[in-house]
Parts: structure tokens; sequence; C-alpha cells
């Protein structure tokens, strides 16, 4: 996966607008009545065409590009879902995201602070991550992976794993055949 490199310093005019439009309808979000209309809409245009059939988006919520996720379909992200999305986001089908959840996708540059670093985040079908939980740039989690609470993932967790704590470890594996196709 290719690390992409953004000088802050150099004006963006499109990524500029993107920000304050996500920052605007995340505020928005967060200031209405969840589970209305009203909200559904505002989720619907923050996301748009990138928001899968039947997925549900609990506020608050912040998402400082949402040009650059993609939600697949019933999938469920619960309140105080946070994520820097300038690397990409896929969350994939049927996956569950636990209250207070961080997806970042780009960093700093160590020692050029004004440069940020950005890799894809890949999350894939039917995973479920636990409360507040960690996700760092240029993970894939693997199809019916499962992230423990709390822990913050450094490196890709392969499929059917079960992994836990800080730096996110497996501990088990999960019966692939017991899965629902």
């Amino acid at each position: 996966m290719e690390e992409v490199r953004l000088d802050l310093r150099i004006p963006n005019e499109e990524r500029m607008a993107e920000y304050i439009r996500s920052s605007q309808l995340c505020f928005k979000i967060n200031n209405t009545m969840p589970q209305t209309d009203e909200c559904n809409a505002l989720i619907k245009e923050l996301f748009g065409d990138n928001l899968g059939k039947n997925a549900i988006v609990n506020p608050p919520i912040f998402v400082n590009l949402a040009n650059k996720v993609k939600i697949g379909k019933n999938v469920v992200l619960m309140n105080g879902f946070q994520c820097m999305s300038a690397g990409g986001l896929v969350i994939e089908d049927d996956t569950k995201i636990a209250l207070n959840c961080t997806i970042a996708t780009n960093n700093h540059d160590f020692y050029d602070r004004p440069v940020i670093t950005c890799k894809p985040v890949h999350i894939k079908r039917n995973v479920w991550i636990g409360v507040n939980t960690t996700i760092l740039p240029g993970v894939t989690i693997g199809e019916n992976a499962i992230v423990g609470a709390c822990s913050v993932v450094t490196k890709d967790v392969p499929d059917n794993a079960v992994v836990v704590v800080n730096p996110a470890r497996v501990i088990k594996y999960l019966d692939a055949e017991k899965f629902k196709k």
C-alpha cells in the first residue's frame, strides 16, 4: 500500500471545500434529533452514493473528508465514530462498529509536520469492532474479524481473527464455516 503525502502549506481548494462541507454537515447531524427524517437526510447528504443500503449512522460523528469514505450495506456505526479520512476508508457490508471508535488514515510526517502521510484503511465484510477502538493508517481488517474493545490496530488483521489490546494481536481464530454467506 503506497503512502500519499500531502503538503498542507500548498493550498488545495477542492480538499478545503470538502473539509468545510463535511465538517458543517457533521455539525448539523450532531445537532439534529437522531433517527429522524431530517437527520437521515443529512447523513445521506454527507456520504451521498457512498452510503450503502440499510446502513445506520448514529450521531455524534466526525468525518473530515466524507467523499473519501465508502460505507457498505447493513453497516452500523454507533455513536462517537470519528474518522480522519484523507487516505480513504472502505467499510464493507455487514460490519458493526461500536461506540467511540476512531479511524485514522493519515498522520503527520515526523520531521516536516505540515506534511500529512496518508494510507487507506479497508475494513472487510462482516467485521465487528469493539468499543473505543483505534485503527491506524494502512490497516486492512479481514473478513469476519473481531477487534476487541479498546484495541489499537497498527497492522493488518487476518480473516476470521480475534485481536485485542495495544498494539492489537491475534488471540484466536473463528471457524469460518460457521458464518452464513
